[in-house]
């Protein structure tokens, strides 16, 4: 009769059993650090709604401004760094049930982007009441009708030119 345990097979099998041990001992380190890394993320700082509105309002403001300078570059600027907002606010908001809403400003900011597109001051002001139209009808929407947006009647931008200068 032949033994099926043989000493070569014997070492193997221990090997076997022992690298299954260490595979479950770097499972718990990983899940360790998995764990730890999930509890940092989930304490990092996340900019609310109200900060990322506030961001938007200052944009906004911006965008009248050098639309009202005819800076289309600088407009340009200031109508896709609203674009980045919304889209932010879209990643970072899921909570938030006014997020559902924001689809509603798209038309006016591709409106205005093409009338910044075609330097058309006509296009760029109706727009951009259409636009700030759009914010209020929004915040009508989702009960924040309190906070009423306008079109600026004065640069609170002291430290900023929106005039084209030509710089050399």
């Amino acid at each position: 009769m032949k033994h099926f345990f043989t000493p070569g097979l014997f070492i193997v099998l221990l090997v076997y059993l022992y690298s299954c041990q260490s595979g479950n001992n770097n499972e718990k380190r990983l899940q360790l650090r998995l764990d730890s890394v999930e509890s940092k993320l989930a304490a990092t700082y996340k900019p609310g709604l109200g900060e990322f509105m506030s961001s938007v309002q200052t944009h906004h403001a911006k965008l009248w401004l050098a639309g009202e300078a005819k800076n289309w570059e600088l407009a340009d600027f200031e109508i896709k760094e609203i674009k980045e907002i919304m889209d932010d606010i879209t990643q970072y908001c899921t909570d938030r049930p006014e997020v559902k809403s924001l689809p509603m400003i798209n038309i006016p900011i591709d409106s205005i982007g093409k009338a910044i597109g075609d330097k058309n001051e006509t296009a760029f002001k109706s727009n951009f009441i259409l636009l700030t139209q759009t914010c209020n009808n929004c915040h009508q929407l989702v009960h924040f009708s309190f906070n009423r947006v306008k079109i600026p009647d004065h640069s609170s931008f002291s430290n900023q030119d929106f005039t084209l200068h030509d710089i050399k």
